[in-house]
């Protein structure tokens, strides 16, 4: 299954991108994984990443469109978010520590521990696109 969402830059429509994810998953996946964690896993996964795009990649431009892409196969899930942002260097992140308290920063940490590849590209055809992978156990 392959599908996709234009939706404007806007947090106002989280909800919106919440329930096309997880109902698209739902109904493809039914009763094949533990769906009450899976689901949690996967709405703080894009909840996290589609507030970033809004939040710092397309800040203060409303009408600039997120696309995410989703494809399935089986249980492998793969998500992608475009942005038109100028980018973020991921390899200028640094890991933050509990000492610090930093109120920032974790994005990339969450991204990458409830996901099995996270990768992110700068200027790919004028957009930036986060990529992200998992493949989601069987239920027992």
């Amino acid at each position: 299954m392959r599908t996709e969402l234009h939706v404007p830059s806007d947090l106002k429509f989280l909800s919106i991108v919440e329930n096309w994810l997880l109902g698209s998953l739902e109904v493809e996946l039914g009763d094949h994984v533990d769906w009450t964690r899976q689901s949690n896993r996967l709405r703080l996964v894009l909840v996290e990443a589609y507030s970033n795009v809004v939040r710092h990649a397309h800040k203060d431009q409303p009408a600039l469109p997120v696309l995410i892409r989703l494809e399935l196969q089986e249980r492998d899930i793969a998500l992608e978010l475009w942005d038109h942002g100028t980018g973020y260097d991921v390899a200028t992140y640094t890991e933050p520590t509990p000492e610090l308290m930093q109120e920032g920063g974790y994005g990339w940490l969450i991204l990458n521990r409830l996901m099995d590849r996270v990768e992110y590209q700068l200027q790919v055809d004028g957009l930036n696109c986060l990529k992200m992978e998992a493949s989601l156990p069987e239920s027992v």
